[in-house]
């Protein structure tokens, strides 16, 4: 488990640097959230000094980090000025629609691109590769932010999706199958921009990883062995193709993650990204770090994973270095 206690260790450390990085730049900003007291005439000047005493704004640097480190060991990951309660409990509940915004984009994102990836490949050169080809170039030539505007403009003209949020209102009392269908209404939208945006990249990898193995001897062997087209395609050619494949979905775990941010501010889903713009704007310290921490542990998961199934798909890796 050498390789698994490397990444891991990797992983920590990765953590523990954004932690810094994070509390660092977002400490050294100018301004802190007292900053609008201080304008206000009715407030006085020693009830703004006492508030941030009892924040403990007014100690320094190492201290204040030392002692978030502390409640991020309790789980609490500090304390919000805005909502006057432990970090960790507002953050948990959006973290849960975020991940399961951006798990559902990733399977489904993963779902269409490994078909038409390998369709297109088994195709190259010809009129359904180009068909494919321009597809996904179109599709990459949109901005994020525009496809989600279109987007939602398309939904509040039709009427046949909701604009926002998770759920409808007397979401409790519907039946199961009712439930399940507004929950479905409402991540349309978002899941479509998240997986039209992934797709386009994921395709061409695929693409490209297949028409590399495609042509190899051992496919041509099996091929005149009588073994069906699609079984030679899914058992063995892709399987020989899925090291590049494995490293990109880590990768795409962190670009659908950042994109969800984006997402989430402009079609009102309840995630992390909407509560991380307002406390940036209203300079809520610990909800901005503990933020950013949340999502890049959502990352160096999603990276951990991948280096998890990477090792278990190449035998190379598991022999280790071969000593000379």
């Amino acid at each position: 488990m050498r390789f698994l206690s490397r990444r891991l260790i990797h992983a920590v450390l990765v953590l523990f640097g954004v932690s810094i990085l994070t509390f660092l730049f977002t400490s050294l900003a100018p301004g802190d959230y007292f900053d609008e007291m201080r304008l206000n005439p009715q407030i006085a000047p020693e009830t703004v000094v006492a508030l941030r005493a009892q924040y403990q704004l007014d100690r320094p640097l190492p201290v204040r980090y030392a002692r978030w480190l502390n409640s991020v060991v309790h789980g609490d990951l500090g304390y919000s000025f805005s909502y006057n309660s432990p970090v960790g409990p507002l953050l948990w509940v959006r973290a849960r629609n975020t991940l399961f915004l951006t798990v559902t984009a990733t399977l489904l994102s993963w779902g269409l691109a490994l078909p038409l990836g390998v369709w297109s490949a088994e195709r190259l050169g010809g009129l359904p590769d180009s068909l494919i080809s321009w597809m996904m170039a179109g599709l990459m030539a949109v901005p994020d932010l525009a496809l989600a505007l279109g987007l939602l403009l398309f939904a509040a003209r039709s009427g046949w999706f909701p604009t926002g949020g998770l759920a409808s209102l007397g979401f409790e009392s519907l039946s199961p199958i009712n439930e399940l269908r507004d929950l479905t209404l409402h991540m349309f939208l978002p899941v479509a921009v998240l997986v039209l945006t992934a797709l386009p990249l994921l395709v061409r990898h695929v693409r490209a990883a297949m028409a590399g193995v495609l042509h190899a001897p051992f496919l041509r062997a099996a091929q005149g062995h009588g073994i069906p087209r699609r079984r030679l395609l899914y058992r063995y050619a892709l399987p020989a193709a899925a090291n590049p494949l494995i490293s990109l979905f880590g990768f795409s775990i962190g670009a659908l993650l950042s994109g969800s941010l984006l997402v989430e501010v402009v079609m009102s889903w309840p995630g992390i990204g909407p509560l991380l713009v307002e406390a940036i704007l209203s300079r809520d310290l610990y909800v901005v770090v503990g933020g950013v921490l949340l999502s890049t542990l959502f990352l160096v998961v999603g990276n951990f994973v991948a280096d998890v199934f990477l090792y278990w798909a190449d035998p190379r890796i598991r022999a280790g270095p071969v000593a000379k």
